[in-house]
């Protein structure tokens, strides 16, 4: 375990090693960022060995403190040059499930316009709303009554945040699918129509015709009341 002093340091040194990086510039050439390179390499190798999905969510959880100064010095004193560290620890928070952590550094990346290395195939804000949607389908789809069961704040904090971006229809179709669920959840039919009415709009595939007809059904019985 690193001392207060240690972590001091560590936090200090990313700082110093951000500031110096503008917006399309890179952190390389850091000391203190080729080392951090370096550790996420070797974790990405440990990781790769590892067949079973949860047992690298397992392994991603332990390792993930070790970048927690990191990731403070940055957000402290970052100017917005490409920090691959950076990204792919966002990344592995969404992979854990700790999505508050992962929208923290994300608003600093999407921002900045850092961009994810190549093997993710796809942009930030493509990766943000396909891992927090399909986790928040995964749960509303599992639940037992028609109940909030994932934070409508998270649902919509994604959706201000990567509203600006490009990214497949079927990707932000999935995102107000899933707000929909709590809005309804939650009483909001009118919200909640409107943006089961954009997933149609969206990806008429979306699989939201039958629940439209069923809450306008609702509406109109609350109307009629």
């Amino acid at each position: 375990m690193t001392t207060p002093a240690q972590r001091r340091f560590e936090r200090a040194t990313a700082a110093q090693a951000a500031e110096k990086a503008l917006p399309g510039e890179s952190l390389a050439g850091s000391n203190a960022y080729e080392l951090m390179l370096a550790k996420l390499y070797d974790d990405k190798r440990r990781l790769k060995e590892i067949q079973s999905v949860e047992r690298k969510i397992e392994v991603k959880r332990e390792i993930l403190p070790d970048y927690d100064n990191w990731i403070s010095g940055v957000l402290s004193a970052g100017k917005g040059g490409q920090d691959d560290v950076l990204v792919t620890v966002m990344v592995w928070y969404l992979d854990v499930g700790n999505f508050d952590e992962a929208l923290r550094i994300a608003a600093y990346v999407v921002q900045n316009g850092l961009t994810l290395p190549d093997q993710y195939q796809r942009n930030v804000g493509t990766v943000l709303v396909d891992e927090i949607s399909d986790a928040a389908l995964a749960v509303q789809k599992a639940a037992s009554d028609q109940a909030a069961v994932f934070p409508l704040q998270i649902l919509q904090e994604v959706a201000t945040l990567t509203s600006g971006i490009d990214m497949p229809d079927q990707a932000r179709a999935k995102l107000h699918k899933a707000m929909g669920y709590e809005l309804r959840a939650l009483g909001q039919l009118a919200e909640a129509k409107k943006q089961y009415e954009t997933a149609l709009r969206l990806d008429e595939k979306s699989g939201v015709k039958r629940i439209l007809t069923e809450l306008q059904a609702d509406i109109d019985k609350v109307s009629k009341a």
